[in-house]
Formats: C-alpha cells, sequence, structure tokens
C-alpha cells in the first residue's frame, strides 16, 4: 500500500526566484536616450546651479599676514629685518576689515603700508609669500612660492595682493546687514503680490465674460489678449515712460506721483503676465458641468450665490495656478524694473547690478539664491494644488452654454473693450514712439528710429541673430523635447529612472532666468571646463533658451502623448516593429498639433527672452531684445521701443505663418479625427 503524502506536506513547494523579465533592444534604446536628455538637463541646469550654490558660499580676504617685506636703506642694502604685512597694518591703519572683504578679482595695493613710500625712491623692495595660498601681483604677473622677489621702488609700486578664497555666510551675513540690498526682498514681493491680485482679478472677469456671456467679438479679444505674449517685458516700461514719464502725454493723471518705481512696475507687469492667467483661467472656466448651474437654478439660488458657490468652486484651482504663476513671472522679471524701476530696488536687477556694474559676482550668486526661494515655493505649492485637483467633468457631465443676458453682455462687453484698449494702447504707444522724430518736440513721422547700424545695442545683425535663435531653438528644442516626453510617457518599467527625468524636466520652471544666465557664467566660463569653447557663442544662447523653457513645452508634449491609448506600442510589439518606426509614422503625426504649439512658444519666447541671456550674449551674438534692453540704457528709448516692435511684427508674423502652416499640415495628417 502506497503512503500518502500529507496534505499540508504538499502544499509547501520550494520558493522560486523572481522572475525578471528580459529587456528589449527597444527598450535598451529607449532608456538609453532617456539617460543621454537627462545628462543633457544635468550638464545644462543641474551642475550649473550647483556651481552657482557654492559660488554663494565663496569669500575673499585679503590676509595680510601671509606677506613679508624688507626695506633697504638709499643705498641699497638690507638689515635682514623682515616686516609682517598684518602687524604693518595695525602700526599705520592703512587699511580697515572691511578693505580687506574683496571679491574673486580683488587687488589691494601694498605701497600704503609704507607711509615714506615714493617711486622715484633709490629704496628697494622685497616681498614674499610664508603661505603657500598666497597670491601677488608685480604688474600682470602671477608670483606664488616663498621665495624673496627683490624690486625696484618704481616696480614695487605696482605690486598688488590677491586675495585668499574661504567659505562660510559671510556674503549672506552682508547681504542681509546691507538695507540697500535687502530692501530688494521686500519690494520684490510687495510688486509681486500686488501684481498678481490685480490681474488675476482682471484676467478672471475677462476669461469669465469671454466662457459664460453671449457678448460680441469674443474671437477679437481673444486675440488682443494674448497679444502682450509677442512682445518682450521691456516694451510696457518704454510705453509708460511715454506716457506717464517726465514728458509723458497722460502725466497729469499721476497727480504728482512718478511712474518711475513700484507704479510703473505694476502696471507693467499686469500688462505682459495678463495672457498668462487668462489662458488658465479661461481653461478652468471652459471645462463645467451645466447640470449643477440647473440644480441651482430649481433650488431658487440668486446669481451671486450661484456664482460664489458653483463658479468659483468650479475654477479654484484654475485661479489658484493663475496667481502662482503669475508671482512667479513677476518677482523673477528682470526686463521691466530695469527699464521703469528708476531707484526701486528689486531681486532680479539688484542681480545684474552685482554682476555688470560691480563684478561682484559673489554676491551675485548671493541674491540668486535669494530669489530663487521664493520662486521654488511658488512652483512647488502650485504642483501641490494641481495634484489634488480631481476631474470637474464626467461622461454624464453636460456642457454649459450660456444664455443671452442683454444687460450683463453689455457690461461684459464695455469691460472687455476697456482690458483690449489698454493692451492695444501699450503697443500702439510703442508704434507711435518708434516713428517719431524727437519726442516730444517733433512729432513728425520718420523711419530714422529704425535705423539701429547707427545706435548702440547691435544694429540689425542683433535683429538677424534673434531669428536665427529663434529658429534653431524651435527646430533643436522641439525635438530634445518631444522625444524626451516620449521616452519619459511610452518606456516601460524603469519607474526610478522616468521620476528623476521628471524631476529633472520640471525644475526649469522654478528657476529664474537671470538665476540660470548667472549659473552659465559660473560653469561654462570656467576654462577648466571642456564645454568652455561654447561660451559666448550661439551655441550657449540656444542651450540656455531650451532649458529656461523646457517645462512647459516637456508638460504640453506629455499632455499630448496621455491621449494616445497603449495599445499602440502593443500592437507594435505583436508585429515585430521597431518602436522608432511606430514614432514615425504613428506618434508624430498623432501628435503633430502639440509638436506645432511646442515650436512656436519656443521661437516667440526665443525672440522675447531677456533675463536668461542678458550675461551670456558676446560682441558677435548681441539679440534684438539684448539691443531693446543696451539702447534704453543709452538713453536711445525710440529705436528701443522700434526693436521692440520688430520683435512684435516677427512674432505676429510666426504666429500667422504657424496658423497657417498648421491647418495645412494638420488638413492632411489629422483628417482621421473627423471621420
Amino acid at each position: 500500500m502506497v503512503e500518502s503524502t500529507p496534505m499540508h506536506a504538499r502544499s509547501k513547494m520550494p520558493v522560486g526566484g523572481a522572475i525578471r523579465g528580459k529587456l528589449s533592444r527597444d527598450d535598451i534604446m529607449m532608456r538609453a536616450g532617456m539617460i543621454v536628455i537627462a545628462l543633457y538637463l544635468v550638464v545644462t541646469l543641474v551642475m550649473p546651479l550647483y556651481v552657482m550654490f557654492s559660488k554663494s558660499f565663496s569669500t575673499y580676504r585679503f590676509d595680510l599676514s601671509v606677506f613679508e617685506f624688507q626695506v633697504s636703506d638709499e643705498a641699497g642694502t638690507f638689515d635682514g629685518s623682515v616686516l609682517n604685512g598684518a602687524v604693518l597694518n595695525e602700526q599705520m591703519a592703512a587699511f580697515t576689515p572691511d578693505d580687506l572683504n574683496t571679491n574673486a578679482d580683488g587687488r589691494l595695493g601694498v605701497t600704503k603700508l609704507f607711509p615714506d613710500f615714493s617711486f622715484r625712491s633709490p629704496v628697494e623692495y622685497q616681498i614674499r609669500s610664508i603661505a603657500e595660498d598666497g597670491r601677488y601681483l608685480v604688474g600682470s604677473r602671477l608670483h606664488t612660492g616663498t621665495e624673496w622677489q627683490q624690486l625696484d621702488s618704481n616696480t614695487f609700486r605696482r605690486v598688488t595682493l590677491r586675495p585668499v578664497k574661504s567659505r562660510g555666510i559671510s556674503n549672506f551675513v552682508e547681504y542681509f546687514s546691507t538695507p540697500v540690498l535687502s530692501n530688494s526682498i521686500k519690494n520684490s514681493l510687495l510688486i509681486a503680490v500686488i501684481s498678481t491680485v490685480v490681474t488675476v482679478g482682471l484676467a478672471f472677469w475677462f476669461a469669465y465674460a469671454l466662457n459664460r456671456s453671449c457678448m460680441r467679438f469674443k474671437g477679437v479679444f481673444r486675440l488682443i489678449a494674448m497679444m502682450p505674449i509677442l512682445v518682450p517685458s521691456l516694451l510696457p516700461g518704454i510705453a509708460l515712460v511715454y506716457l506717464f514719464g517726465n514728458q509723458g502725454m497722460l502725466k497729469e493723471l499721476l497727480f504728482g506721483a512718478t511712474i518711475y518705481g513700484p507704479i510703473g512696475i505694476v502696471i507693467g507687469s499686469v500688462f505682459f503676465t495678463f495672457p498668462h492667467a487668462f489662458i488658465i483661467i479661461s481653461t478652468a472656466l471652459a471645462i463645467s458641468d451645466a447640470r449643477l448651474f440647473e440644480a441651482a437654478t430649481s433650488l431658487r439660488a440668486s446669481p451671486w450665490r450661484t456664482f460664489w458657490t458653483v463658479t468659483i468652486p468650479g475654477a479654484r484651482y484654475g485661479l489658484i495656478s493663475a496667481a502662482f504663476v503669475v508671482f512667479n513671472l513677476v518677482i523673477t522679471d528682470f526686463g521691466l524694473p530695469k527699464v521703469i524701476g528708476g531707484q526701486f530696488n528689486v531681486l532680479a536687477v539688484d542681480i545684474y547690478k552685482q554682476v555688470i556694474g560691480q563684478q561682484n559676482f559673489e554676491m551675485g550668486a548671493v541674491v540668486s539664491v535669494v530669489l530663487v526661494i521664493p520662486a521654488i515655493l511658488a512652483f512647488a505649492i502650485d504642483r501641490m494644488v494641481q495634484s489634488k485637483q480631481v476631474s470637474s467633468l464626467s461622461a454624464r457631465s453636460v456642457p454649459f452654454q450660456p444664455k443671452p443676458n442683454r444687460r450683463m453682455d453689455r457690461l461684459f462687453l464695455l469691460y472687455c473693450t476697456l482690458i483690449a484698449i489698454f493692451i492695444v494702447g501699450i503697443i500702439a504707444i510703442c508704434q507711435f514712439a518708434a516713428l517719431v522724430k524727437f519726442w516730444p518736440y517733433d512729432l513728425s513721422l520718420s523711419l530714422r528710429n529704425f535705423r539701429f547700424d547707427r545706435m548702440d545695442g547691435g544694429g540689425w545683425g542683433a535683429y538677424y541673430n534673434s531669428i536665427k535663435l529663434g529658429l534653431l531653438t524651435a527646430v533643436i528644442g522641439t525635438a530634445v523635447v518631444f522625444f524626451g516626453a516620449y521616452l519619459v510617457e511610452k518606456s516601460k518599467g524603469f519607474k526610478t529612472g522616468r521620476a528623476i527625468f521628471q524631476g529633472f524636466a520640471m525644475l526649469p520652471m522654478a528657476i529664474p532666468g537671470m538665476v540660470l544666465g548667472l549659473a552659465y557664467i559660473f560653469f561654462f566660463n570656467n576654462p577648466d571646463n571642456p564645454l568652455n569653447m561654447i561660451y559666448g557663442t550661439m551655441v550657449i544662447l540656444v542651450v540656455s533658451t531650451v532649458t529656461h523653457f523646457y517645462t512647459v513645452s516637456h508638460l504640453t508634449a506629455v499632455t499630448a502623448l496621455k491621449q494616445m491609448d497603449g495599445e499602440f506600442e502593443a500592437v507594435s510589439a505583436s508585429l515585430k516593429q521597431p518602436t522608432m518606426k511606430l514614432f514615425a509614422r504613428v506618434t508624430v503625426p498623432v501628435c503633430l498639433p502639440a509638436i506645432l504649439d511646442i515650436s512656436i512658444y519656443l521661437f516667440v519666447n526665443a525672440m522675447t527672452t531677456v533675463s536668461a541671456v542678458v550675461f551670456l550674449y558676446s560682441h558677435d551674438t548681441a539679440l534684438a531684445s539684448i539691443a531693446v534692453l543696451n539702447m534704453d540704457d543709452a538713453g536711445d528709448i525710440a529705436p528701443a521701443a522700434a526693436m521692440g516692435m520688430m520683435i512684435f511684427y516677427t512674432n505676429a508674423g510666426a504666429r500667422i505663418l504657424h496658423l497657417i502652416a498648421s491647418r495645412g499640415i494638420l488638413g492632411r495628417t489629422q483628417a482621421w479625427r473627423t471621420r
């Protein structure tokens, strides 16, 4: 009789190893591609920011104690007595402690330590460093080491000490203890908050009028609302100078107040951030369920109560997102405060003054770190709020259709007309300024202000460089961004790598352009960096622009790719078709509308950007937006307005060509959508 095995014994089977799927060739290629683009973001974003952050903690000080001197008699004979620099300074009080604090490029002449010094004297001098890190210059020649250097009086006057590098928080202590600098934080936050409240309020009612009323000319108003995107942020500042400046047409309306300061910055900020807030809020208001409004009507709720209990809750995420976007744009903007800020200091302009005006790169890095903090906080809060957003439309939802209301429609038409007059008026004033011969004395029209080759700023070459930058950014940036989004969205497994890539892709949105530009100086302008060869060329401008505007383009591409069902990849795999073939023949044609949107977005921003490239251009790569800044600095305000209008014409033309091309290309490639 065969003995049977107990049931519990048979149930205990040996535990096998975890089954891991074998990576296909396509999986390996996609992961490799993702790593390559992630490395691009590391090199062009993470590493420069790290170097800049490290620079903010770098301090430089003249250490007199590491230098020794000997002085001969008039016959040139040395008695062997050695004088220490620190001891001499204590005796002579030649330098204060503040005099000994400096930056990386600091130089300190030593002749003040010797009150009887005369370059005509026959007295000889000897100098040496007693520490390995002690450095000094004789003319332009650098000396290190502990060997004595004997010099005559005429040569000794050309001796300058070089500072010793250390690390610490003294730069931050100095920044926050300097009222003029630390006030910039308060000023920036004040301007950003006021501008955010005003812009979001105006944009909300404008979007509400276009989405919740039956007023006329909605298409015209939508086009006008988008116009500020086509111009650099400096242009509204120039228009406000012509309107409310010292010789402005409407300066009496300010009742003695000046436009050069917070008033001008707020008005200009409202102008250039309005379309951004409008787009977000309009999208939120466009998605609404009519059943909620029907329920409110059946419960006999008043229009005002319905507004606060249905409309506002439905649009709250859009309002919050718009507020943080506007806040970020205002607090990080450089062009507008530079043109019309006057003596009202803000953080972005402080960076420019420290770097360009005082060559104090370490303090510029400190201000950059301070500026990054509110920008990152605003971005992080916005991301957190958006992650909590839930779908407001379900499969059973009924799209809301506004009903005619003659009184409200007229009120909304009047309101939108006033906003449109404000936007068109700013641009019209710039056009008028560009054509007037000599404001306000000769108002005859002329094209003399368009003779850019006779002005500072780079001439017509700067304008052509901007077009070149825009085209290169649109082509290269679109390819890199869309392919990167495809890899992170359609790759299988590799969750950690995809999450890291997504983090890198989102980071540029939180980094102000001024900060990125300064970080590029520290990173790419280092002779030891093998990528130093691209510094001062068109390449670094393209890299900077693509990186600066990477996040929005990436999100646009990811949104388009999410709309594609995963069955496409499954069918392709079952047919043993390469992934790149699917990408070229299916993914790209289906996502072509998003690709075209990304390309025009990158082109327009490349034409208008100032902050991200103001530190990076050279004589041969001057740009139109930088030319506007330089001409305004030189007092050529009318030519600056003319160059700004050339940017506007170019971007408007590009938008029109994009629209025409989109209709033609999409008509052939997107016919399947209408079946």
